[in-house]
């Protein structure tokens, strides 16, 4: 079966994080195959974030609500697809709903990692070897390639394209003023609470940069305007902290975060995008782990616990205690944000 089609589709993740980490593969298929085409059949939320990477043609918006079967409509759009005539499809998840649009479109080969039953719908079936490719990112990629061929030495990492006219447009429209610097911080999470380093800590590391006059910005999603709520209400309505949660678009968040000075975050599709801007980016690790979904730049740095429960991997601490994220101190994090600086400031990659 030959691996080296030039017309793909590619079925993309379900996730704001895991969809800025398949620009990876994008890229390597760019680079393996010279003049390739790469179409992303994705949740129509995910088309700001497919927009800002040069190398998919077009992003194709799946018609159904999360968790819909709806056999109905992916029929119909795999049909519709059959005209575009793919080479082969390329599926990032590795459930059986979403190989039901390539095989309806005729796709010759389909490629995939064993999941949910999808002898039949998929004809090119890679079994998964977790400990060989223990990062999500190295198994989007070796998708991408040969059976059993050897991940090239360095995977590109994500680099989403930003807007810069639109980020002044979005500074200027919410107040951040162009001489301060900016911290920015993303205290949500949409996977659950376990990922999430407490509220208050943020709102300490928050009056910290505020007491220097730097600028902070709250990124999140209309879910995360309770938390961003009390982070702003800690520092007393200073007017250098400014609450962005559910105010920006997707595609105006990427670019307005590409003007932080600095973000910390807990793991999460905004650190994601920050870290493919190449931001200053200190990410805080509790439930899930560094050693599957780590921040992809040389920018970047982690805080992991020091617990025998963690990573637990759960959206909520089995325990109840949640040491995970509570035993990395806000004074830990502030020194370890001010080290991340003053390296890059200093020019010194990892």
């Amino acid at each position: 079966m030959t691996t080296a089609a030039t017309k793909i589709l590619v079925v993309g993740p379900s996730w704001v994080g895991d969809m800025v980490m398949s620009q990876s593969l994008y890229i390597y298929l760019q680079q393996s195959r010279p003049g390739v085409e790469i179409d992303v059949l994705a949740p129509a939320w995910s088309e700001p974030i497919l927009a800002r990477m040069p190398e998919v043609r077009r992003a194709i918006a799946t018609p159904l609500m999360h968790g819909e079967l709806g056999i109905g409509k992916r029929r119909k759009l795999g049909r519709e697809l059959r005209g575009q005539q793919y080479q082969q499809a390329i599926l990032l998840p590795n459930s059986l709903k979403s190989a039901l649009i390539p095989f309806f479109s005729g796709v010759p080969q389909r490629t995939g990692w064993r999941g949910e039953m999808r002898y039949g719908l998929l004809n090119d079936i890679r079994k998964l070897d977790e400990e060989a490719l223990p990062l999500m990112v190295q198994r989007f990629v070796a998708l991408g390639q040969a059976p059993g061929e050897a991940l090239p030495t360095e995977i590109p990492p994500p680099a989403l394209v930003v807007d810069s006219v639109q980020a002044e447009a979005c500074r200027t429209r919410f107040g951040l003023a162009p001489d301060k610097p900016i911290l920015a911080l993303c205290p949500g999470a949409e996977f659950g609470p376990a990922k999430c380093w407490p509220t208050s800590y943020y709102a300490d590391i928050a009056q910290r940069y505020l007491d220097r006059g730097w600028q902070i910005a709250l990124y999140g999603s209309a879910n995360d305007k309770p938390v961003t709520g009390q982070i702003l209400a800690q520092c007393k309505g200073n007017p250098l902290c400014f609450d962005l949660a559910g105010r920006t678009e997707l595609a105006e968040a990427v670019d307005l975060l590409s003007l932080s000075t600095a973000v910390l975050s807990n793991d999460s599709g905004l650190m994601h995008i920050a870290s493919a801007l190449g931001c200053a980016l200190l990410v805080i690790y509790g439930a899930t782990s560094a050693g599957f979904t780590p921040p992809l730049s040389q920018n970047a740095q982690v805080i992991e616990p020091d617990i025998d429960c963690a990573p637990c991997f759960q959206r909520e601490c089995p325990l109840g205690h949640h040491r995970c994220m509570k035993d990395s101190l806000p004074e830990q994090v502030a020194a370890k944000l001010d080290a991340l600086l003053a390296r890059i400031d200093s020019g010194v990659r990892d």
